[in-house]
């Protein structure tokens, strides 16, 4: 196949970009690198089935380059939850018009399915934990969460429109090696700068599902060989969740350090837009046959030693 992989330098797309290149697949990454690394990707270059595109696709006119795709995995987009309530236009920019970009792109050049990395952030606060893809209503209380929502809505009518197929992923916390921000990536640049005390935002308290990267991937390309419909929504994440101080303290032992202090901010959200709270209901993809290998613990634990051996 020839698969695109708009953000394929960042975190998730770098990782995927190496999953579908060991399938044998034609991949081109389209990044502009403004949060995606080349270091990432450029132990593809020598591949001659592999294509890098530096481009930044929130502007006007046509992306070209998805011409002749197989599928376009569109992963373009801001993903800093909290920068949402500091400036307001940047997931209207870089995830709604971005994705609209891509969308009408598509349609113009005759590219007909999409997958979409959405977020468990759509479902805001939901009373249904763990949360099914049929709750509703939807009422995110971040921006970026309206944001995923939106590129949601945008993608189902122009599947129902114009003949397109897609598979939307509301994800769990995502976490593993080349992570470049989140709560692991942060508590391990604190702790480098003052290992005898950490500051946590909020209470402590918040607790939340992580899926290590590489059962992230597994799932995305699971539900695309499984799932045919035209608008195909899945939730990826574990079964578990683990809060906040555990984390740290896990941070903290991985880190071989002792007698950190551990300091709160106070309040039930670490900063305006945080959902305390957050589990999935995976069943449908485990109906499907699909189950990740590694609960939250054991993702986080292999991602602070991933992020540690790198020198994060």
């Amino acid at each position: 196949m020839k698969c695109v992989v708009t953000g394929g330098a960042g975190f998730i797309g770098s990782h995927l970009t190496d999953r579908l290149l060991a399938m044998g697949h034609d991949v081109t990454v389209i990044d502009n690198l403004s949060g995606g690394r080349l270091e990432f990707i450029e132990g593809h270059f020598p591949d001659d089935r592999f294509n890098f595109i530096k481009k930044d696709i929130s502007g006007d006119g046509a992306i070209k380059e998805l011409k002749g795709a197989d599928i376009v995995y569109h992963l373009a987009a801001n993903p800093d939850v909290k920068l949402g309530a500091e400036n307001t236009k940047v997931h209207l920019k870089q995830n709604i018009i971005v994705t609209y970009n891509v969308l009408e792109s598509m349609r113009e050049l005759g590219v007909k399915n999409i997958a979409f990395t959405s977020t468990s952030t759509v479902y805001g606060e939901a009373s249904v934990v763990p949360t099914p893809e049929n709750y509703g209503p939807l009422m995110p209380i971040s921006l970026y969460g309206a944001s995923k929502l939106s590129c949601e809505a945008l993608i189902s009518s122009y599947c129902h429109t114009f003949g397109m197929a897609s598979w939307l992923y509301r994800f769990a916390n995502i976490i593993g090696d080349r992570s470049t921000h989140g709560v692991i990536f942060d508590f391990i640049q604190k702790l480098k700068k003052d290992p005898a005390k950490l500051t946590i935002l909020g209470d402590g308290r918040q607790s939340k599902s992580y899926l290590h990267v590489g059962d992230c991937v597994d799932a995305m390309l699971f539900a695309v060989e499984k799932e045919h419909g035209p608008v195909n929504i899945v939730n990826i994440g574990s079964e578990d969740r683990i809060d906040v101080t555990a984390i740290a303290r896990i941070v903290i032992e991985e880190m071989g350090l002792n007698g950190v202090k551990l300091e709160y901010t106070g309040g039930t959200r670490g900063w305006a837009g945080d959902v305390p709270f957050m589990g999935l209901s995976i069943e449908r993809m485990k109906s499907l046959g699909w189950k990740p290998e590694h609960n939250s613990e054991e993702s986080v634990r292999m991602c602070v030693r991933s992020l540690l051996s790198k020198k994060a």
